[in-house]
Formats: structure tokens, C-alpha cells, sequence
């Protein structure tokens, strides 16, 4: 009878260490079917209250979170692999973890990040790459634009995307191909009435504002992602801070002469010493972009994520996540940044050496961060005006959508002090 017993309570102990306690969202290239929508799960549990924890470098930046009848279901719902663990695998995992001969850390996810998206009213998911993967992530988020942010609103938000904007004042620069196109010609009269309605006589002005009430919303302590032209021009704008860079055809009266002196590099968050195109009919901005000064084919065109000490450098570890070092270019207004242009204490995150051309950088501003990426769609090779929306259904593995849910989620991590 003792014998039955203790056989009895051996089974019972053995099925109670064997009982499934975490769920793992794999993130390399084999095992995940849908490396987006399993962002979309993590910030899905946060927002439930749920633990979490992002797990850098092990299995491309895997998740682990607790395992609930309506996670599972809610990642059989989204399409997203999952493995379940026991307790003493998940300690084997967090032991592999955290080695010291392993470039790997257990970071953990502490809250969901209010999330604002910086984009002009009635502007669709597609039409910029950001709005476009938080939707198909399932991630919420508000729109917001001048009015909000010139109102103080920002300071609700802990994560903050710019659209493809155009922060000096020049409509994007657009005027040389499409200044008789109807659409070109309404949003020009819609900015003007946006920016008299708001108090400024000039669009510049009032853009200029909005670009540093961004600024302030990063020093204290806010998150900022920007792709595209958002990145350079808003660098520009704040640069350009009390100086007229604009031409008659888009404020109505003569830029400063002499305004590439006036420029005060102090005030721009990542780049320096650039030069401002002063044609109106030249689709850019400055020589930042390497757009026009590329050498590099469609079919050779990669870039290179870095890598960091994950357990010393968790930051740009983080940003960096992914299931491959290695991400397929993609075109935009702003490609990508030349590298002599960054300025010394900006983070290169990705690179193009080929080229010299930094694709992807971080930077710290006050209390906060920021991120710029280049280019428009990252599986949209040469987007133009009026091309099709880009179907994430057909790239649910991107790498290069990936870095832009990595800025995501990683204003939820508990903070750790950077050692370099």
C-alpha cells in the first residue's frame, strides 16, 4: 500500500514539473510562419497585463510569455507558431540565455507603449509603410497631425511615428513633376488653410513648429521612429530654425540670401554639415540622401544589420533583432544617409558599405530616442505616387518590416543603463 502511495505521488509530481507553463514565439527564419503578426501577439498580451519578456538573439529575438488558454488561441487565430514550454524547459532556455559566452539577454516587457502616428487626415494604411504593419500586426494606434501635436497632445503618447512629411515648408518637392496635378495643387491649398487656420502666414512656419514641438516631445523622454523624407527634412526644418529656405513658388516670397550659413547644425538630431538643394524642381532635399548617388544594383542591393552586445548594449541589440543580418534594400524619396553626414554620437544600426551609405541609425536626444530609416516600402523596391499597396498577407516574414516593429516594442522594455 506505501509502495502505491509513493507510486501515486511520484506520477503526480512528475506531471505537475511537466505542466506547461510558458509559450514560446520562435522568431527565426524556419519556425515562425508569421514574424509580423507575433509582434502583434506580444503587444497583445502586454496590453492584457500579461508578463512578457523579448529574448535577443536567441532563435531571431524570440518571445516568451506565460501560457493562457487565450494566448494560444489568439496566436491560432493570427497564424502565429508557438511552442509550449515547461518550467524546466523555460529555465534551461533562460540559463542558455544568460551565459556569459552566450550574445544573448532576457529583456523584460514591462507595458504596451501608447502609440501615435504623425500622418495627414485621410491618408490610407498603405500609403506609408508604418501604418501599413501595425495594422496588419493588429497594433492600435492614433493618428494624429499639426493640430494635435501644436496642442500639446504628444505628451500622451510614449511612441511617436513621422509619415512621410515634409517638415520645410516645399510640399515634399514634388513641384518640378507634379505642380499641374490636381491632387499636387489641393494638398498645397489644404496645407496653406491648415497652417492659417493655426495662426502662421507661412506653411514653413508652421511646419517648422510642429518639427520642434517633436523635438521637445523626444527630450523629454519620448520614442520617435521616422522613415523616408520624414527623417532629412525634419533635420532640415530644425536646422533651418528662424531662417527662410524656401523659394516664391512655395511661401510666396524670396528665401534668405545666403541660408546655407545660416544653418545651425547644433539643432538637428542626426546629420551635419549638409547642403541644402536649392532647386525647386530637383526632387530632394539635401545631399543627405544618396538616392541620386547610388552605384548599387536591384539585385545587389542589401544592407547589414550591426551587431551588439546584447547584455551590454540592449538598445541597439533590440532594433536590430531579426532572422537574418542581411536585409534587401528598398528605394524612397530618402534612400539612405551618407555616412560622412551622420554626425559621431548617432548609431549606425544598418549599412550598406558598398556605398557608404548608413540605412539605418538611432540616436539619443535629451531623455528620449529616436530611430531614422531609409527608404519608403521595405517590399516595395521602387515605390511611386499611385503604385499599388504593398499585401503583407504576401510578406509575412519580412526582415525589413521587422526593424520597423522592433522600434515598436522596444519603448516597452524595462530600462537598463547603457554601458557604451
Amino acid at each position: 500500500m506505501l509502495f502505491r502511495k509513493i507510486a501515486i505521488l511520484t506520477i503526480v509530481l512528475v506531471s505537475f514539473s511537466a505542466k506547461a507553463s510558458f509559450i514560446l514565439l520562435p522568431m527565426d527564419d524556419t519556425t515562425q510562419q508569421n514574424h509580423l503578426k507575433a509582434y502583434g501577439i506580444t503587444y497583445w498580451c502586454l496590453d492584457k497585463k500579461y508578463k512578457a519578456s523579448w529574448l535577443l538573439n536567441y532563435r531571431g529575438g524570440s518571445f516568451l510569455l506565460p501560457d493562457a488558454t487565450e494566448i494560444r488561441k489568439e496566436c491560432q487565430i493570427r497564424g502565429v507558431s508557438f511552442e509550449v514550454l515547461t518550467d524546466s524547459e523555460q529555465q534551461a532556455v533562460l540559463d542558455e540565455i544568460a551565459s556569459p559566452s552566450q550574445n544573448m539577454e532576457n529583456v523584460i516587457l514591462e507595458k504596451a507603449p501608447k502609440i501615435a502616428v504623425y500622418t495627414p487626415k485621410g491618408k490610407q494604411p498603405w500609403d506609408d509603410a508604418v501604418t501599413l504593419v501595425l495594422t496588419y500586426a493588429e497594433i492600435p494606434f492614433t493618428a494624429i497631425y499639426d493640430e494635435e501635436v501644436l496642442s500639446d497632445q504628444l505628451i500622451i503618447y510614449d511612441w511617436l511615428h513621422l509619415h512621410h512629411e515634409d517638415f520645410t515648408g516645399q510640399y515634399g518637392k514634388f513641384y518640378g513633376s507634379y505642380r499641374n496635378v490636381p491632387w499636387y495643387i489641393e494638398q498645397k491649398k489644404g496645407a496653406e488653410n491648415l497652417a492659417s487656420q493655426l495662426g502662421f502666414t507661412k506653411v514653413s512656419q508652421e511646419k517648422g513648429a510642429v518639427a520642434k514641438k517633436i523635438s521637445d516631445f523626444v527630450i523629454g523622454g519620448g520614442f520617435m521612429f521616422a522613415m523616408c523624407s520624414a527623417t532629412d527634412s525634419f533635420d532640415i526644418a530644425l536646422s533651418a530654425d528662424g531662417v527662410d529656405i524656401c523659394e516664391p513658388m512655395f511661401d510666396g516670397d524670396a528665401s534668405d540670401a545666403n541660408y546655407q550659413s545660416k544653418l545651425d547644425y547644433h539643432n538637428s538630431f542626426a546629420f551635419k554639415d549638409f547642403i541644402l538643394e536649392r532647386r525647386p524642381e530637383k526632387y530632394e532635399f539635401s545631399d543627405i540622401d544618396m538616392t541620386e548617388k547610388r552605384m548599387v544594383p536591384m539585385e545587389k542591393d542589401y544592407f547589414t544589420l550591426m551587431e551588439f552586445s546584447a547584455k551590454w548594449d540592449p538598445i541597439p541589440s533590440m532594433l536590430c533583432q531579426n532572422h537574418t543580418q542581411l536585409v534587401k534594400g528598398f528605394m524612397g524619396q530618402t534612400t539612405a544617409f551618407d555616412a560622412k553626414l551622420v554626425k559621431s554620437n548617432i548609431l549606425v544600426l544598418g549599412t550598406c558599405e558598398l556605398n557608404g551609405e548608413a540605412r539605418y541609425i538611432h540616436g539619443q536626444k535629451g531623455k528620449g530616442m529616436f530611430s531614422f530609416f531609409g527608404g519608403h516600402d521595405p517590399e516595395d523596391y521602387q515605390h511611386k505616387v499611385g503604385d499599388s499597396p504593398t499585401v503583407l498577407d504576401l510578406h509575412p516574414n519580412s526582415p525589413g518590416y521587422r526593424l520597423i516593429l522592433n522600434n515598436v516594442l522596444f519603448p516597452a522594455a524595462r530600462k537598463k543603463k547603457q554601458k557604451t
